[in-house]
């Protein structure tokens, strides 16, 4: 289900970033179709069985990609050369974005939130 304050945050920022976040959500969505929409600390975030899945938001430079710690630890390697912070990551507005790499962090995440609901 599509969730119109996301679609709302969006909407906020330039359509070059807009396109990029549609990209980003759609991702999302594909590798985590049993997942909800909703706005959480007031950014876009996907929650699986009640607990956060991953969170994306926009700045002027970058989108910043929220994939708790465990996503973050599990792909240091490759998001290494990305600036990053505890459990966050900020992949560039002018380089492409790693939706290949953003579909694979959802779907470990997902795969860590329903071992944990067993």
């Amino acid at each position: 289900m599509r969730d119109k304050p996301i679609d709302n945050y969006i909407a906020r920022f330039p359509v070059g970033t807009q396109e990029v976040l549609r990209e980003v959500r759609e991702t999302v969505v594909k590798a985590a179709p049993d997942a909800e929409e909703a706005m959480s600390y007031g950014i876009p975030t996907f929650k699986l069985n009640g607990k956060a899945l991953v969170h994306f938001a926009a700045y002027k430079n970058h989108i910043g990609f929220y994939a708790t710690p465990s996503g973050h630890q599990e792909f240091s390697n490759e998001l290494s050369q990305y600036k990053q912070g505890k459990g966050s990551v900020q992949f560039p507005l002018d380089q492409p974005m790693p939706l290949d790499l953003i579909q694979r962090i959802v779907l470990f995440r997902r795969t860590e939130i329903h071992k944990i609901k067993q």
